[in-house]
C-alpha cells in the first residue's frame, strides 16, 4: 500500500499518525517546530486523506500497513507519535513490531474500548446533501444542525474536497462506519509487550486517558511514562502546539 505522507527536517526520523477524521497535515505546526533537529515524516492513514481505501479496519492491519511503509522509507527506529485513533495504530504497531519502533508516544488515548460514539458524526457526514454544497462555508452550516461544536465540523470537513465541480467525501466514510466497533476497542496482541522508552500524554480536560487506564497501560507498556498538558482537551497538539513540542522534544532529546 502506498500511503500518502508529508516529510520535513533531517535528522533522526519521527514518524506521526493522525487520528480518526484527520490527515497529515494536521500535524503541521508540530512538524514545523520540531523539523530543525529531526526528520518528521506524516502519514495518511489508510481510509484517509490521500491514502488508499481497505475493507479491513482492524489495528494490526493498519499497523501492518505502516510497518511496510516504516521499511521502505528507512525508517527503522523511528520514533512513533499517534493521537487518538493513530495512538491505537501506534500502540499496535509497536506490540507486533517492536524492532521498528524507537521510542513511542501516545497522545490521549488508551488501549482500552471507548463508549465515545464516532458513529453520530460519521452519519451526519454521511447525510450532508454533497449536490448542494458550493462552499465549505454552505456545507458548515448544513452540518452544524447536527454537529453544534465548530472545531469538531472543522476538523470533519476538512475531509471535504472539490470533485468534478461539486465536492465530495476524501474519507472512506462507509467503510469507517462499517468498521465502528472495531475503532471504538482494541485488540489483544496475545500478551505482547513493547518495553521501549514510551510516553503517554493526556490533554487535562479530556476523558480519554483515566486513572483506572494506567494499571492496563503499565501492564503492555512497561517503561511508560505519563504527562498532562494544562488546558489542552482530546485535539492536544491543535490545543496547546507548543507544549506538544516542548513535550516531544524532551522526549525525544531522551
Amino acid at each position: 500500500m502506498q500511503l500518502h505522507y508529508l516529510e520535513v527536517g533531517e535528522g533522526p526520523g519521527v514518524l506521526i499518525l493522525h487520528g480518526l477524521f484527520g490527515q497529515a497535515r494536521n500535524w503541521a505546526a508540530v512538524t514545523k517546530g520540531l523539523a530543525e533537529d529531526y526528520r518528521l515524516v506524516s502519514v495518511d492513514l489508510p481510509n484517509h486523506g490521500r491514502s488508499p481505501w481497505t475493507g479491513d479496519v482492524s489495528y494490526p492491519s493498519v499497523a501492518a500497513n505502516v510497518a511496510e511503509f516504516m521499511t521502505g522509507h528507512k525508517l527503522k527506529g523511528a520514533a512513533v507519535v499517534g493521537h487518538s485513533m493513530g495512538g491505537k495504530v501506534a500502540m499496535a504497531l509497536a506490540l507486533t513490531r517492536p524492532d521498528l519502533v524507537g521510542g513511542l508516544v501516545v497522545v490521549d488515548i488508551a488501549p482500552v474500548r471507548y463508549a465515545h460514539g464516532i458513529r453520530h458524526h460519521m452519519e451526519a457526514m454521511q447525510a450532508l446533501p454533497l449536490e448542494r454544497v458550493t462552499s465549505r462555508e454552505s456545507a458548515d452550516e448544513m452540518l452544524a444542525g447536527a454537529v453544534d461544536d465548530p472545531a469538531v465540523r472543522a476538523l470533519l470537513l476538512s475531509n471535504l474536497a472539490r470533485d468534478r465541480g461539486g465536492y465530495a467525501w476524501r474519507i472512506n466514510l462507509d467503510g469507517l462506519h462499517d468498521g465502528a466497533d472495531v475503532i471504538h476497542g482494541f485488540p489483544d496482541i496475545d500478551g505482547a509487550q513493547y518495553e521501549g522508552r514510551t510516553l503517554f500524554v493526556a490533554g487535562e480536560i479530556s476523558d480519554f486517558i483515566e486513572e483506572e487506564h494506567k494499571e492496563l497501560i503499565g501492564s503492555l507498556f512497561p517503561n511508560a511514562e505519563h504527562a498532562v498538558v494544562e488546558g489542552a482537551g482530546h485535539w492536544v497538539h491543535t490545543d496547546k502546539p507548543k507544549e506538544t513540542i516542548d513535550l516531544l522534544r524532551r522526549f525525544l532529546a531522551g
